[in-house]
């Protein structure tokens, strides 16, 4: 991945969001399973433009479910509301009845051959992480309960950019987060540790004292030559910004 993979990988997935909205719309007032059922469909269309414009190389995967979702839910229950702007905990209740059960049904009893699992499925069996599918059940709960509440304190005060301010909340998110990223690529232990790193920075103020910041710098280094990536994280931040930019829409 390098950033010219990133934009056309990002640049092939326009319309799939604009679809996913679509989607929700048309399953207003139904079964939210048989929305996500139908949103599952787009979502692999959107993982092969997305394959193609990168040349195989996987960007945004995390973001196709997870955004596709929010998009699909946010249209779904603005129509059923008869809403004039989102209301992110009832985005997130429609997100969490689309993806009820999808834990038991896709990792509980799960019956793979190991060669054949996906590296959600592997993490599942050998640590017991949910990753992305337990996030969704769950309404985004890590989002609604540290990312989201941490970024609206942070909007509040002056003089934070917008980088520092999200750089603050990634930190957050990779303090809690079972990131299943940095255990596919590793082990629980280097996710432990690196968790344990965002708390140690996040006491000395993150990005919001110079000690934390040298830190921060520090910790990218570190991450940089051990390759630990907390992608997972990240997909949840992408998931607390438009969360954020939602509940401040109008319609």
């Amino acid at each position: 991945m390098d950033f010219f993979s990133f934009m056309a990988s990002t640049a092939s997935l326009v319309c799939y969001f604009y679809k996913a909205a679509a989607m929700g719309v048309k399953y207003a007032g139904q079964k939210a399973t048989e929305l996500f059922s139908a949103l599952r469909g787009l979502g692999i269309e959107a993982e092969k433009a997305m394959l193609k414009a990168t040349g195989g190389v996987n960007t945004h995967k995390g973001l196709i479910f997870s955004l596709g979702l929010v998009s699909a839910a946010t249209s779904c229950a603005l129509v059923e509301q008869k809403a004039s702007r989102p209301d992110v905990e009832g985005v997130c209740h429609k997100v969490a009845a689309m993806t009820s059960g999808i834990c038991r049904r896709e990792l509980e009893e799960m019956k793979k051959h190991a060669e054949l699992l996906t590296h959600g499925e592997r993490l599942y069996k050998k640590y017991g992480f949910k990753g992305i599918r337990g996030e969704a059940e769950s309404g985004f709960a890590t989002v609604r309960n540290h990312a989201l509440p941490e970024l609206k304190r942070l909007k509040s005060k002056p003089g934070i950019s917008l980088n520092d301010l999200l750089v603050q909340v990634l930190l957050v998110l990779m303090a809690v987060n079972e990131d299943t990223n940095i255990a596919a690529r590793h082990d629980q232990e280097t996710l432990e540790d690196v968790k344990k790193n965002a708390g140690r920075v996040l006491e000395a103020g993150g990005m919001l004292t110079a000690a934390g910041i040298r830190m921060v710098y520090q910790m990218d280094q570190e991450f940089i030559k051990r390759n630990i990536s907390p992608g997972g994280s990240a997909d949840l931040l992408a998931v607390t910004v438009m969360l954020d930019l939602l509940s401040e829409l109008k319609i």
